[in-house]
């Protein structure tokens, strides 16, 4: 099997500075592209990005990549791989997902079947197989991945599973949750740290609140889940291990952290109080059924972050218009509280009362959002 790979961290559009920064964090050098963060290492390096890293979607493989313009092209690109040094054999190797943008080669079904028609071939000659007999693959699975862009295929192997989101501790959520790997970016975008007071206001099943705690406490996101790569005979499960009590050591559960989500919704409270439970941090977060609008705290310096039901999620128009508005003069009074707050609405400003510090594009899915940040006025703390 190979010591070194060419990995992918793939990204939601606006936020690969995020990922970027999370892979140099742990000493893996990186190359930030659209939609996606380029680096290189080895096992270990796919146990820990995947472990590890609290904004990205997946971990990829990248076996290869070469110009294709033609069904021969793509036969020929995917036949020359190295596929022996990452498919033992009887394993499962679908292609699972084919995309073409820009290219020649459009039909997605035929670039699949072409594809695992090469990868076959290879395996067969290698593993010295009669053309005639097909090759058993009732064991560990390998996703193939094959993306066509402007006449280049990349061929990719992913190594994760599910997605990176998936963290594991969410056993209920609301009527439009925001994904964990997006909460977690959206609250390093932010300018809170674990010292500070953090409210959510609009909480939903509590992923804003949840999120903040496992970064306070530096709790891997992916601890509590598994991940494709770990049923792959070449990683070793010693190593697995090893990184995993690696991981646990590292975190910090005596750090004091200041949380709280609060939601109109009872339901979604106590859905919210679940799902922290499960995470192990129901004893850390405080949750609360309360409207937005008696939010009130002698707190200084804090950070609100929401996630505000708007037009494609939950809310009719006149209830947005009105909610924004009670958003403006309820956080008015909180002078040095910066607040963070999601919404597609372009008019957000204009019904909120008052125009953005910073406005950062980035996508919800499909939906184009922005990000509305508005900075405090700092004051010292008084010593104690």
């Amino acid at each position: 099997m190979k010591e070194t790979f060419n990995l992918i961290a793939t990204v939601a559009a606006g936020l690969e500075a995020v990922v970027g920064r999370e892979v140099r964090d742990l000493g893996i050098n990186c190359q930030v592209e659209n939609g996606k963060v380029r680096f290189s290492g080895d096992v270990r390096t796919i146990i820990e990005t995947n472990l590890w890293l609290r904004a990205a979607d997946r971990i990829k493989i990248v076996v290869g990549t070469f110009p294709a313009k033609t069904f021969e092209e793509l036969f020929q690109g995917v036949f020359a791989l190295d596929w022996e040094n990452y498919i033992p054999l009887g394993s499962a190797f679908p292609i699972s997902k084919a995309k073409c943008v820009k290219s020649k080669l459009h039909n997605e079904p035929s670039v699949q079947a072409i594809s695992k028609k090469a990868v076959v071939k290879k395996l067969q000659k290698h593993f010295h197989r009669p053309e005639g007999v097909p090759l058993m693959e009732n064991g560990p699975e390998f996703k193939i991945e094959v993306s066509i862009v402007k006449d280049v295929a990349t061929i990719l192997i992913d190594t994760t599973g599910s997605s990176l989101f998936k963290r594991g501790y969410r056993t209920e959520k609301g009527g439009a949750p925001i994904k964990e790997n997006m909460a977690a970016a959206i609250l390093q975008l932010t300018n809170w740290f674990p010292d500070k007071p953090l409210i959510d206001p609009t909480c939903g099943s509590g992923t804003f609140c949840i999120e903040a705690a496992m970064i306070g406490m530096n709790i891997a996101p992916g601890f509590n889940r598994d991940f494709a790569f770990e049923a792959w005979p070449w990683v070793d499960k010693d190593l697995v291990q090893s990184v995993r009590d690696e991981a646990e050591r590292k975190a910090n559960y005596d750090v004091n952290l200041d949380i709280m989500g609060c939601d109109i919704d009872a339901r979604m409270v106590d859905i919210a109080k679940k799902n922290a439970e499960e995470a192990g941090l129901a004893d850390i977060i405080t949750f609360k059924q309360m409207r937005l609008q008696d939010l009130r705290t002698d707190k200084i310096n804090g950070v609100i972050v929401s996630n505000p039901p708007y037009g494609e999620r939950l809310l009719d128009d006149e209830a947005i218009n009105v909610l924004y508005r009670d958003m403006g003069e309820t956080f008015a009074p909180l002078k040095t509280w910066s607040k963070f707050i999601l919404t597609s609405d372009e008019n957000f400003e204009k019904k909120y009362g008052s125009l953005a510090d910073k406005k950062r594009k980035l996508y919800n899915g499909t939906l184009k959002v922005d990000l509305y940040q508005y900075y405090g006025e700092r004051v010292k703390r008084q010593e104690v």
